[in-house]
């Protein structure tokens, strides 16, 4: 069964609004959809100019997703696009969102997650946001408190070279912390600065954080993962749902908020708009503390 919806703009065909996409939640695909027309205006901000892959479940979470990087042929002509080149050789397509009727669009296709890159389209070499991704190491009992642990020392060593962390709970297993930055320098030379500071946070609690890259080294302390800072690399978009049971939201967070928080897939659809509706977005204002790098 299908239906039309006139969002926006433009005209969108809905199929199948009760297929259900989070079995054990009861999650139907019209509650996805209604979930990225209502949560659009706060999570445009992220997505808007930037180049995105889409993680795609048309059959719910109980079958296996796949991401989907390049632009298909059949989506309208009015959807936003982005042409980039590939680190190996020629260049490529991928989809942008700027608006409340693309990211249904993308929701109807059974997009569950939004993943996008860490610059614009229009100088796309250049990163306007540093990532550490903090995930608690496995087989820990205490996991997420380590998370925390190495959050607050990995802000306050940010705070010393006058730039401004913001912090978010992934959805998933831990945490992302993000610096907003003037877009400056290329990835390459962003890697390296981001890289001392993981080796400097590592090398003063060397106990319990690690930059080794090789799981069987790091011996059950956490990896302050850099990585993800090159070109055509991506993190999850504030606000997208994961493909988790319970349907978690990547959530942006107040630092004051985090001593409390002991599950990083404690906000879900079913209850993100409870805390928008007494709560702003704590990172409304992220772009406008973009800071130079000191190299």
């Amino acid at each position: 069964m299908s239906e039309t919806r006139k969002i926006g703009r433009h005209t969108i065909d809905i199929s199948n609004v009760d297929k259900v996409f989070y079995p054990k939640a009861g999650i139907t695909k019209g509650n996805v959809i209604n979930y990225y027309r209502k949560i659009g205006k706060t999570m445009l901000p992220y997505l808007k100019e930037r180049p995105l892959i889409m993680h795609r479940f048309p059959d719910g979470i109980a079958e296996e997703g796949f991401y989907q990087k390049e632009k298909p042929d059949y989506f309208p002509r009015w959807f936003g696009e982005t042409t980039v080149n590939l680190a190996k050789g020629g260049s490529q397509t991928l989809v942008v969102v700027n608006d409340i009727s693309s990211l249904v669009y993308l929701a109807n296709q059974g997009v569950l997650e939004f993943h996008s890159w860490l610059s614009r389209k229009d100088k796309a070499s250049y990163p306007e946001r540093l990532l550490f991704d903090l995930d608690p190491p496995k087989k820990s009992k205490d996991g997420f408190s380590l998370v925390k642990f190495a959050a607050y020392r990995l802000r306050d060593l940010l705070y010393e070279k006058k730039l401004q962390p913001f912090v978010m709970s992934t959805g998933s297993h831990g945490l992302h912390i993000v610096v907003p930055i003037i877009r400056h320098h290329g990835f390459d030379t962003v890697r390296e600065y981001m890289k001392k500071i993981a080796e400097q946070l590592s090398e003063k609690y060397s106990e319990k954080i690690t930059v080794e890259a090789r799981k069987n080294k790091r011996r059950g302390r956490l990896f302050l993962d850099y990585m993800r800072n090159a070109y055509g690399q991506t993190s999850i978009v504030p606000y997208s749902l994961r493909a988790l049971p319970g349907a978690p939201v990547a959530v942006p967070l107040d630092w004051d908020e985090l001593p409390s928080l002991s599950d990083p897939q404690k906000y879900t659809i079913k209850n993100i708009f409870k805390r928008l509706a007494r709560k702003n977005d704590p990172w409304k204002d992220l772009f406008k503390k973009s800071k130079k790098l000191n190299m």
